[in-house]
């Protein structure tokens, strides 16, 4: 038990992939390790409180706090541990803040590392919240690492929230879920960015629900999808009043790879205006000819472009 708590290289490499560590030190945060709480600091604005009936802690921010910073990283180091936490956020009236979660798994042998995480947004009136959640896996053992995200987000009327969400690499096996509740005059901005390879699977949901009359959302998912990995994008946007959204897949494929996006777009309202994009394809050959001209090898070349498309 003891050692599970000391933070060692390979701890603080984790966390340096999912999470800054320079810039944890600067607010708030909580760090969970092979499923249990290891560090933790709360500041004058930010408390953190351990669950007693399930895995997970509660996150108060105090109306009024602008641009604290919160930090929230998962590392896993243990090869067949099955770890699920349940993470609940109450940002107080008019509070700006800026929340960095994050997972990783480190998995040197043949069991499969697991880790779900379940967040809960609950924003007051006029709060705003950047949430940014990164995902990376490592390690020479043959046992999956295996990510599932659930991120639900509550937003009344006023409220707004931008998600960041990025998969760096790694990671053998994920299903993403984002789940939004709308009301009037609110905000709900997705960014996510996926690279998979090998025999990796990756599949991503979204369900929108816009209620509230001037609701609106705007998810955009980019992709790389290499060798014989597999990606599936669902996108489910119901506008039950006069709103806006707008859902766009974009994805770059190589050798075996296979990108599937499936958009359901439900208009429940004579003034909800919902747009779907969806793009699928190979470097182009003119991208790779152009960086081979200014002398990169054609692997470089087609590096510098993922790396370009996923910023």
């Amino acid at each position: 038990m003891e050692e599970n708590k000391v933070i060692n290289i390979v701890d603080k490499a984790l966390l340096n992939e999912v999470s800054n560590l320079e810039n944890m030190e600067k607010g708030a945060y909580n760090i969970r390790k092979n499923g249990e709480g290891i560090e933790r600091k709360t500041t004058e604005n930010i408390n953190i409180i351990t669950k007693t009936d399930k895995p997970g802690i509660d996150i108060y921010v105090k109306e009024n706090t602008k641009f604290e910073f919160l930090h929230i990283p998962v590392i896993l180091t243990e090869s067949g541990l099955s770890d699920l936490v349940y993470n609940d956020f109450y940002i107080g009236k008019n509070a700006n803040v800026i929340i960095v979660a994050g997972c990783g798994i480190h998995n040197d042998h043949h069991k499969d590392s697991q880790h779900d995480g379940i967040h809960r947004f609950f924003l007051e009136e006029g709060a705003k919240v950047k949430y940014i959640e990164k995902h990376y896996g490592e390690g020479k053992g043959d046992g999956k690492r295996i990510l599932n995200p659930v991120t639900e987000v509550y937003l009344k009327k006023g409220r707004s929230l931008e998600m960041e969400s990025s998969q760096i690499r790694g990671v053998d096996s994920t299903i993403r879920e984002t789940k939004g509740e709308l009301e009037a005059n609110t905000n709900f901005v997705v960014k996510e960015k996926i690279m998979t390879h090998g025999k990796q699977f990756a599949k991503t949901i979204f369900d929108v629900k816009l209620n509230g009359e001037n609701a609106s959302t705007h998810v955009t998912s980019r992709s790389v999808a290499t060798d014989d990995s597999t990606q599936l994008f669902i996108s489910k946007i119901y506008g039950n009043n006069k709103c806006f959204a707008h859902s766009e897949c974009d994805a770059i494929i190589k050798d075996q790879a296979k990108v599937t996006a499936t958009p359901e777009i439900t208009a429940n309202h004579v003034e909800a205006n919902l747009i779907h994009e969806a793009a699928i394809g190979k470097i182009a050959g003119e991208q790779l000819t152009k960086l081979m001209t200014l002398g990169l090898t054609e692997k470089e070349a087609e590096e510098e472009i993922i790396n370009g498309f996923l910023r």
